[in-house]
């Protein structure tokens, strides 16, 4: 018998350590070679470490959520034959780590939050009444008790009424056998009727049940997107500044399109977007930017690489177009699809997760009407997309019903001047608002 030494790979340029986001194996697992051992979390990208060796775990380097550095020691493996007490010496033998995983089973199962139905407490009459009269002073309060009561003897066995309804009392903690009703049946009126008399307020119906207190703990991508909001939040000075457009014309050309697109994917606001924001940073190069704060150095770059913030079941990721302003209308919309996909199925690979030269996000119909957007170090600016409304507008001096978008740019004010952030939201406006130049 020997053992195998487990040590972790480089799986990527200028990274230290990793994180464990999930076990797939405990010690005294039998495992074979090129079985799955864990998942590792590096700048966004989970990596699916897999045993080189058969044999059985006799020692983990530790749990969910600690940091490994590069190179030291993973797993121990118990193996059979030659001493294997050392990791592979040629790097091209260590395993390969490439890709990006949403999250396991075992994973979700390392990384458990609290999900508990408690049984409901007996409900008592006393507690009943403490709830809804809660406000009035306690010599009426005892009166609605006392009174209450009394109309409540009436009642004698079961209580009919519909689930819905027991629910919501349970919710209100309301005694069901102290609610007067007409019928056979306690309904939702009743209830209403019961707790306006008693001085409470009516709920809406559709309330949901109390929920238990959950503690979860921070570990891989949340833990990332905390690191580097806090980063940036800390390091970066912002500003922001809004700017409202008119997108009527804009959404007319998407519709005219989208009914002629064939085997096109169908055009959203963002390829539209997208192809208007490359226009104007190619003669705002210091918004299309990165600033290295410890070495003092401003790249302005001559491509853009778009990043494209995306919510995903594990959070935020941001999947980057490169030269995307090389790319159609149609082509960035096809990029856009893929790479949402990718995110959200966690099969983007690091790649395409890194590096970003500027940001959008929209959230459409959600997007709220103003926002400010945080900056990702090392970018100095990025902008948000806000939700299309329709206003009444005075236009040539008539009254118009025209649809109206606001765009929210942050930026860092260390490297972007007010005036130039100013400059190119008005440097877009001309584009936005008339699509045939846009598209030209």
């Amino acid at each position: 018998m020997a053992t195998y030494l487990f040590k972790l790979p480089d799986i990527g340029e200028g990274i230290a350590e990793a994180e464990i986001v999930a076990w797939h194996i405990k010690v005294g697992d039998r495992v074979e070679e090129d079985q799955q051992l864990a998942d590792m979390m590096t700048d966004k990208a989970t990596v699916e470490m897999e045993s080189p060796v058969a044999g059985t775990v006799r020692k983990l380097a530790g749990e969910v959520g600690d940091q490994i550095a590069i190179g030291s020691v993973l797993v121990e493996i118990e193996t059979e034959g030659a001493d294997a007490s050392a990791a592979p010496a040629d790097a091209e033998e260590m395993p390969l780590a490439d890709g990006a995983a949403v999250p396991t089973e075992a994973q979700e199962e390392a990384n458990p939050t609290l999900d508990v139905e408690r049984a409901p407490d007996p409900v008592r009459p006393e507690r009943s009444a403490e709830r809804v009269v809660e406000g009035r002073s306690p010599e009426r309060a005892s009166t609605s008790l006392s009174t209450n009561e009394n109309e409540g003897a009436s009642h004698s066995g079961p209580i009919l009424t519909t689930p819905a309804v027991r629910a919501r009392a349970r919710d209100l903690g309301i005694d069901l056998a102290q609610v007067k009703h007409q019928g056979e049946h306690i309904r939702h009126a009743d209830l209403d009727a019961y707790l306006l008399y008693n001085g409470g307020q009516v709920s809406g119906r559709a309330a949901g049940p109390l929920r238990p207190d959950e503690q979860i703990k921070v570990v891989g991508l949340r833990r990332k997107i905390a690191e580097n909001m806090q980063a940036a939040k800390r390091r970066i000075p912002h500003f922001a500044l809004v700017e409202e457009f008119d997108v009527t014309a804009l959404e007319e050309t998407r519709a005219m399109m989208n009914r002629d697109r064939g085997q096109n994917p169908k055009l959203t606001l963002l390829p539209f977007l997208i192809t208007a924001l490359n226009k104007a940073l190619a003669d705002f190069p210091m918004i299309n930017a990165t600033y290295d704060d410890e070495a003092n150095v401003i790249t302005r770059h001559g491509s853009v690489h778009m990043g494209m913030a995306a919510q995903t079941p594990n959070g935020l990721m941001v999947p980057v177009i490169r030269n995307a302003e090389r790319l159609s209308v149609w082509q960035l919309a096809s990029e856009v699809a893929r790479l949402s996909d990718a995110a959200k199925t966690g099969k983007a690979t690091r790649e395409e997760l890194s590096n970003p030269t500027f940001t959008i996000s929209s959230l459409g119909p959600m997007g709220g009407v103003v926002s400010t957007p945080v900056i990702s170090p090392p970018q100095v600016a990025t902008i948000a997309v806000n939700k299309v409304e329709e206003k009444v507008v005075p236009v040539n001096g008539e009254l118009e019903i025209r649809k109206r978008m606001n765009l929210s740019l942050s930026c860092d004010h260390r490297v972007v001047d007010g005036w130039d952030a100013a400059s190119f939201l008005a440097s877009l406006k001309p584009l936005i608002e008339n699509p045939l130049r846009l598209l030209a």
